[in-house]
């Protein structure tokens, strides 16, 4: 009789630290209080993280960049690329890259010569002269809202704070 009930409180034992542990697993799994993007980007809770609105200019220029060539498709593997300046200005780039404009700290917006909605995008801060080290900082690209042709790139500083950067931006189709 001895021997069965040492069984049977080692078994209600074990039961009772699966069920504990088991229990915990639950617990930790609950959704915590943040949104869901704040814990996965929390960039996004701090002021400047949408894109500034398209405005009537803005998109007269962007239907002109695509009129210019008649919105042609660019061949597979072709890459597009632009060098800005902090201060928004285009530099340097391929034939396809048409313009920069600056929005405000750390918002720029790239204009193509062609659809670059389903494309790669790629950027990096750079530096806009030879032999340079460029500044510290953070940099992310998106389609620009409501543009095809159009790349949406945000600049911070290590802090996360918007600040004008140069950039290098590589669009590959």
């Amino acid at each position: 009789m001895a021997t069965f009930l040492r069984r049977k409180a080692t078994a209600v034992t074990l039961g009772v630290l699966a069920l504990t542990l088991a229990g915990g697993g639950i617990a930790a799994a609950q959704p915590t209080t943040k949104a869901s993007t704040e814990v996965a980007q929390p960039g996004a809770r701090s002021s400047g993280a949408t894109q500034p609105p398209v405005s009537a200019a803005d998109a007269k220029r962007a239907r002109a960049a695509l009129d210019a060539v008649g919105a042609q498709a660019t061949a597979a593997g072709t890459v597009a690329w632009a060098v800005a300046s902090s201060g928004g200005s285009l530099l340097r780039g391929s034939p396809e890259a048409v313009s920069v404009t600056r929005y405000g700290p750390g918002q720029y917006q790239v204009l193509f010569n062609y659809d670059v909605s389903r494309k790669a995008f790629q950027a990096t801060i750079g530096t806009t002269d030879q032999y340079n080290i460029p500044p510290a900082g953070e940099i992310s690209v998106a389609p620009r809202l409501s543009t095809i042709n159009g790349v949406f790139v945000q600049t911070r500083d290590s802090a996360g704070t918007p600040a004008d950067r140069p950039f290098h931006l590589l669009v590959a189709n």
